[in-house]
């Protein structure tokens, strides 16, 4: 008798918050590490030469930074976490561990079929212009919505 494989948490889809997004399969409960956020380590210099995961829009990350701050560049060997979608109310949060290893877990109860999201809190360094913001901008539809990816600062 073969093993038995436990079935993925979450599948990747179509998303209508922004592209692809990810989608819990089955009821998770809170506190679930879900998944961890994989790709190439490197230094900042060295992800921002490399060419935009989407050109057409600058917003558009798969780099997660580290607090020594370094990043993983999920374009590099990355996973499905790097299609998991920003909410101002999110379900999932990101957390990094001793060994600089990151992994999303739920907050909450998420219900199957319910698409996975965390609170991204972009940081731009320096002046932006009206129309950088505007690729910033959150289109979650959450009540709770901030109107922005970036983290806002008091």
């Amino acid at each position: 008798m073969a093993a038995h494989k436990p079935k993925k948490r979450y599948v990747v889809r179509e998303s209508a918050v922004h592209g692809r997004g990810v989608f819990a399969t089955r009821k998770i409960r809170k506190g679930t590490v879900i998944v961890e956020y994989k790709g190439r380590r490197t230094d900042w210099k060295e992800a921002m030469s490399r060419p935009d995961s989407d050109p057409d829009d600058a917003a558009h990350t798969f780099l997660f930074e580290l607090n020594d701050g370094r990043v993983i560049d999920a374009r590099v060997r990355g996973n499905a976490a790097r299609w998991i979608n920003h909410s101002c109310d999110p379900n999932c949060r990101p957390f990094e561990d001793e060994e600089g290893r990151v992994f999303i877990q739920a907050r909450r109860k998420i219900l199957r079929g319910e698409e996975l999201a965390y609170d991204y809190k972009l940081q731009f360094d320096g002046r932006m212009s009206k129309r950088q913001r505007q690729g910033f901008a959150c289109h979650c539809g959450s009540p709770r919505c901030r109107g922005t990816l970036l983290e806002m600062l008091d």
